[in-house]
This record gives structure tokens, sequence and C-alpha cells, in this order.
């Protein structure tokens, strides 16, 4: 561990004060009472750098007073008490680096590490709106019996860029986020569809970085989503001091091979009836003073067979097969104008969420991030991050090879600055990479972005 592990413990400290604080009043508001389409559409709202929130139907993200006031979404009747709302964001991102971040992920909008040193004053820049996001959320009737249905399609840009000519990258193509259908009725939600994993809990606050978050599957942060069947289920009545929600998800079993790409549902997660298990308890209240907190603790499990659909591969490395398993603890304190918020994990095997700095083998690693937040008035605030993934160097060595990634960190800072719908940020990230071999890899981005919630 670096010089800097000390933020961990700053990170433990907090969550022990949210533990402590689980017997203050709740402030929870119970997602099946402010309607379906209200809870569908909080994944925008709560996940992937809108305000510090958990992803779930019923997060209560712990959110900057600072963040943007909602927008009034399109809704379109569509007869009776049935509608359709149309929602999403416009972002821009105009940056410069001093190394290509080609290798993870790539440069931009999804920057996580570099992967070439390039020599001194040798920057480039360049522009990203691959983080445009749409999304409609159709909000149905309710049966004589008391159940509600919805369901919810959400896409951005990520989807590459169309050809490899001079004119590809002004052309970004679209893909698909998210696509699910709910039924909900009282505290109890049952979502089937492709929706985040429960590991995929805490989100840094980012303008830059908002598909691609800062230190996803680089320093501290994971998850992913997969097609599944999702249960959500309200465990305190609204009136309890503190709010506990469970989630559980069966889904898909993933892995990188052997067969990837447009041979769908090949790899050595889909042999049999494989799949991945996640559970997540979720706790959420406010302290004496009514300051909001989120706690949660999550779980993972699946099994991959090295032999491969119809069995058609040898061992690797002595194993036939694979079990993936992770544990997660991660929160949010919002103590006025102050946000602490953060995550820490360990897993083996699981590569699919996004571990071990994103490599796949029977590897072990441990990770965290933590962000601190100030909103200095209604419209400026700033934010500091840092993260940190440490996976083990003989694993690494085993599954990947000396060029194997062994230990990332990344610094991150932000000014931004809210009107409303709009956000306009200044943000700083630093990468330090460590290979197997001992090569060390930096690289800087400067980004300036601004985001616009339709």
């Amino acid at each position: 561990m670096s010089a800097k592990a000390p933020l961990f413990v700053v990170f433990i400290a907090a969550a022990v004060i949210l533990t402590v604080g689980a017997a203050s009043p709740a402030a929870a508001q119970q997602a099946t009472d402010q309607g379906v389409v209200s809870a569908l559409l909080q994944p925008l709202d709560a996940a992937e750098g809108g305000g510090g929130g958990a992803a779930g139907p019923a997060a209560t993200a712990a959110s900057s007073a600072a963040a943007p006031a909602p927008a009034q979404p399109i809704k379109i009747m569509l007869g009776g008490k049935e509608s359709l709302t149309i929602k999403g964001f416009l972002s821009a991102t105009y940056y410069a680096q001093d190394a290509s971040f080609d290798g993870g992920f790539g440069n931009g909008q999804n920057a996580e590490w570099p992967t070439a040193n390039y020599p001194s004053a040798k920057w480039f820049n360049g522009g990203d709106l691959r983080n445009t996001r749409l999304i409609m959320a159709f909000d149905g009737p309710e049966t004589a019996d008391g159940w509600k249905m919805g369901a919810y399609v959400e896409g951005d840009f990520f989807g590459g860029f169309n050809g490899a000519g001079a004119f590809s990258q002004q052309q970004a193509t679209p893909r698909l986020r998210l696509a699910f259908t709910d039924l909900s009725k009282g505290g109890t939600t049952v979502r089937i569809g492709q929706f985040w994993s429960p590991f995929f809990g805490e989100v840094p606050e980012s303008l830059s970085h908002i598909a691609f978050p800062l230190g996803y599957g680089s320093a501290g942060m994971l998850g992913w989503r997969f097609p599944g069947i999702f249960l959500y289920q309200k465990l305190t009545p609204k009136t309890a001091k503190t709010q506990m929600q469970l989630d559980l998800a069966a889904m898909e079993g993933s892995w990188n091979g052997p067969a990837t790409g447009e041979l769908n549902n090949q790899t050595f997660g889909n042999v049999g009836f494989r799949g991945q298990f996640d559970a997540k308890l979720n706790f959420s209240g406010k302290d004496g003073a009514g300051n909001a907190w989120h706690l949660y603790v999550a779980g993972h499990y699946d099994q991959k067979s090295l032999n491969g659909v119809g069995n058609a591969f040898p061992a690797q490395h002595g194993k036939t097969s694979l079990n993936g398993t992770g544990a997660e603890v991660g929160g949010g304190y919002k103590i006025g104008a102050f946000l602490i918020h953060g995550n820490i994990y360990t897993t083996k095997a699981d590569g699919q969420n996004f571990a071990a700095i994103t490599q796949f083998g029977d590897i072990k690693d441990t990770g965290g991030w933590l962000q601190l937040g100030y909103d200095f008035t209604k419209r400026w605030s700033a934010y500091v991050f840092y993260g940190e993934v440490n996976a083990n160097r003989n694993d690494v060595l085993e599954w990947v090879g000396a060029a194997g990634r062994q230990k990332n960190e990344q610094e991150a800072g932000m000014v931004e600055w809210s009107l409303g719908q709009y956000q306009l940020g200044l943000e700083w990230l630093h990468d330090d990479l460590t290979l197997v071999n001992g090569t060390k890899l930096k690289g800087n981005q400067i980004a300036l972005s601004t985001r616009f919630f339709l």
C-alpha cells in the first residue's frame, strides 16, 4: 500500500459513524409511494456520477446540495393512467491528455488508466460527447389487486464509432445500457431484464466520467449490468428510524472467452445452468441534525467452467472451473455542505465485474475509493477523489503474464458550477499504473465538461 493508504482508514471511520447513525430519524421515501416511474428514473438521478448516489430502485443518495435541480421530464399520456416519460442529459467534454488511455477503455470520457508513457510536452486534445444519455420510462396501469407495472430503456453513445475514416470520431454509435420491466406492490419490486448488479454501488461525482466513473475497473469501483431477475424488498415501514432494503439478483454468467462478440453466450460463464448471484443489504436515514446517510453491504458468487460450452476446452492452469467471489462495503454521509462517500471491496476471479483492474483469471484483489465534496455556495462546489486497487502479483503473473496490471492508483479533483439543470466543471485526473514486470505508467487528463438535464 502507498503512503496514501490512510485514506482508507478515514473511510472505515466514516463507515463506523454511519453505523452509529443507524438509530437516527429516517429520511428515505419508499419508491413505491413515489410511483413506478419515479423508481425507474432513479438510476439516472442517483447512479453514475449523478450526485454521488447508490444505484437501485429505492436508493437514498447522500447527494450534493449543489446538484442540479431535476428537470421536468417530458411526459406523454398514452390513455387512461398510462404514460411515457422521456428523460436524459446532454454531456460534452473538451479534454487534454499527456498519455494514451486507450487500453484503459479509451481517451476522453472513458479514460481510466494509461497504456503508454509519452515524452514530456506531448499533450494531445479532443472533444467527447458519448456520455449523452436518453431514457424512456413507461408507467403502466395498476391492477385491481394493487400491482403496478412499468418498463424502462436507457442508452448512450459508447457503442464505438461509425467506421474508421477521417470523420468517424464525430459519429459516435448508440448502445443499449439498461432495459427491463418492473412489477411492484407495497414494498416489493420484481425486475426482469438488464440492470446493474447489486455489486455496482456507490458512484463518485464527476462531470467528465459518468458512464465510466472515476476508478471504474481501475481504482476501487466495480460492478456491471447483466440480464437477470432482480428482487428489491423493503424490510422496514416508512416510519422506521432506519430504512432497510434487501436487493437480490440472479444474472446470466459472463467471462472474457473463449467466444465473445457476435457469437453470444458462449463464454466460460455460460456453461450449463451456471450464473451469477448477488445480494446487498441497504441502510439509510438521517442523523439528529437532519443529515442524510446511507450504508450498504454486498456479496457476490459465480462459477465458470473452463471446459467451455460443449466441453471443448482443456483445463487451464490445472483448473477446470473457477469460483468467483466478492464482498463490498460502501456508503455516504452528507453533513451540511460536506460530503464523504466511497467503498472498499475484495474479490477473487471476478473480472466480469471489472475487478482486478479489469483482468480475467483466478486473481485476488482488494481496492477502494474515497471522495470528499464541499458546497461553498448553492452554485459552487468542489470534490477530491482517491482510489486504489492491488491485485495479487503471483495470480496476475500466472493468468495474465508479466505485462499484467498489478497496482493502480488514481487521483482526481473537480470544481463545479451549477445553475438549475446546467452544470459546468473543470476536472483533473492523474493515474499511476504498475505492471507485474515493474513498468510504471503515468497519465494526466485535464477536462472541461458540461451537463444539461433534459
